[in-house]
């Protein structure tokens, strides 16, 4: 059995994560999505909101599970059994730092390879800073995460008195 991680900040969850998530779920039998949780960023939504959106999102594929962690995403990795660690590339200007991440994850835990997937062009384009900076003018962002997700940006930044 082949269990993967997807690591990253996921605040918030977009079409193009949702695209990595699906194409891995295809390729291996499990993928775990780990949740950064780190102290240096101020994220716009809670671990606790960011996870309730990907269980929400991700229904469709079930072999994926949602889980949070702290520290080194290798060390995450080798603790849930994982042997793939997923990453996803928008940009030639990705490789070079994911490459360079890639390979101090191997250095640190050789038995852990990554595997990288190139976001479909339609998501090339997509990050979640975009869609948090779209979203805090009150555009419309639907074309760019799931409508729970576009609901709940909107209500944020409504509360924030922002939009």
């Amino acid at each position: 059995m082949i269990k993967a991680v997807y690591p990253g900040s996921f605040d918030p969850v977009t079409y193009g994560h949702l695209d990595i998530i699906k194409r891995a779920s295809k390729v291996v039998d499990e993928v775990v999505v780990a949740v950064l949780v780190n102290s240096s960023k101020q994220p716009l939504f809670t671990i606790e909101e960011r996870v309730k959106m990907l269980r929400e999102t991700t229904k469709p594929f079930p072999n994926v599970t949602i889980e949070t962690f702290q520290g080194l995403t290798v060390e995450f990795a080798r603790s849930v059994g994982a042997k793939v660690m997923v990453r996803g590339l928008r940009a030639v200007s990705d490789f070079e730092s994911e490459m360079q991440i890639a390979q101090t994850n191997h250095n640190l835990n050789p038995d852990i390879d990554t595997v990288f997937f190139t976001t479909s062009l339609e998501y090339a384009f997509l990050s979640s800073t975009i869609v948090r900076e779209v979203a805090s003018y009150g555009s419309d962002v639907s074309d760019m995460v799931p409508a729970v997700v576009a609901e709940k940006l909107a209500r944020k930044y409504q509360d924030k008195g922002l939009s």
